[in-house]
C-alpha cells in the first residue's frame, strides 16, 4: 500500500492517458505537456507531478518568477493537499541517505566527464588495483553528489518557477526508481525513471526536457538510484 505513493506522486494521477501509438508498450515519444489550469485573475498556478493536483501562489503573476520562500510555501501546499487526498500513502519507510551523509561537491569543479584522472583501459572486468577501486568509487560519488545538487536546485535543471524536486520529494524520497521501467499514465507509454524526470521539468517545474544525453539528467538519476541504495529491484510495480 506505501508504493501506491508513487502512482499518485511520481505514477499514476491522471484520468486517462495520452493517445498512443502503434509501438510497443507506448505512445509517441517525448515528454507530453499537461498545461496548469490559468487562474482566472493572472496569478501563477502551479501543478503537483501527479499533474491533476494545482495551487496558486498569492501575489505571482504568470510569468513572474517567485521568490524561493513563495516557491516552498506552494510546493508545501501541493504536498499538504496531496496527502489529505491519499492518507497514509506516502512511503514513510523511505530513508534519505546520500543527501545527509556527504557535502556536496566544490562549487566550479570539474564534473566526472571532465576529470583528469587515470584512464584503465581494458582493465573493466580484472586486474585493477585497490587504488583504481577507490578512485572510481569516489567518481562515482562525486558524480552522484553533483546529481543532488541539481536535484536540489531549480535554476540548475532550467526550472522557471523556482520549484526544484526536492521540494516534493525531500531527498528524492518517495521515487522508487526500481520500478523502472513502468507504464507511466502521465507519459502514455512504458518509461524509464529519467522520462519521467523530464516530464516533472517540463510541467511542475515548468522547464525544457534534457536531453538523453545530458550530464545533469544522467546525475539526477544517478542520485535518485543511489538514494535507494540495498532496494530490490521490482521493475513494473505500481
Amino acid at each position: 500500500m506505501r508504493r501506491r505513493a508513487l502512482n499518485l506522486a511520481l505514477g499514476v494521477g491522471l484520468g486517462a492517458a495520452v493517445a498512443a501509438v502503434d509501438r510497443p508498450g507506448g505512445a509517441a515519444r517525448g515528454v507530453p505537456v499537461h498545461p496548469t489550469p490559468q487562474a482566472a485573475d493572472g496569478t501563477l498556478t502551479v501543478q503537483l507531478c501527479d499533474g491533476v493536483t494545482t495551487t496558486a501562489i498569492p501575489g505571482v503573476r504568470e510569468g513572474e518568477r517567485p521568490t524561493p520562500e513563495q516557491a516552498r510555501g506552494a510546493a508545501d501546499a501541493l504536498m499538504a493537499a496531496w496527502r489529505a487526498q491519499h492518507p497514509g500513502a506516502w512511503d514513510d519507510d523511505a530513508t534519505p541517505r546520500l543527501a545527509q551523509a556527504t557535502p556536496s561537491a566544490p562549487p566550479g569543479s570539474p564534473r566526472p566527464a571532465e576529470s583528469q584522472g587515470p584512464q584503465q583501459e581494458g582493465q573493466t572486468y580484472g586486474g585493477f588495483t585497490d587504488r583504481d577501486a577507490r578512485i572510481w568509487q569516489e567518481e562515482t560519488d562525486r558524480f552522484v553528489r553533483w546529481g543532488h545538487d541539481v536535484f536540489h536546485d531549480a535554476a540548475a535543471f532550467g526550472g522557471t518557477i523556482g520549484i526544484s524536486c526536492d521540494m516534493c520529494h525531500p531527498d528524492a524520497a518517495n521515487t522508487h526508481p526500481e520500478t523502472y521501467p513502468k507504464f507511466q499514465v502521465q507519459l502514455g507509454r512504458v518509461a524509464l525513471l529519467r522520462d519521467m524526470i523530464n516530464w516533472c521539468i517540463q510541467n511542475p517545474a515548468r522547464g525544457r526536457p534534457l536531453p538523453d544525453d545530458d550530464d545533469r539528467l544522467k546525475a539526477m538519476e544517478a542520485y535518485i538510484l543511489a538514494q535507494r541504495k540495498g532496494a530490490a529491484m521490482d521493475y513494473g510495480k505500481h
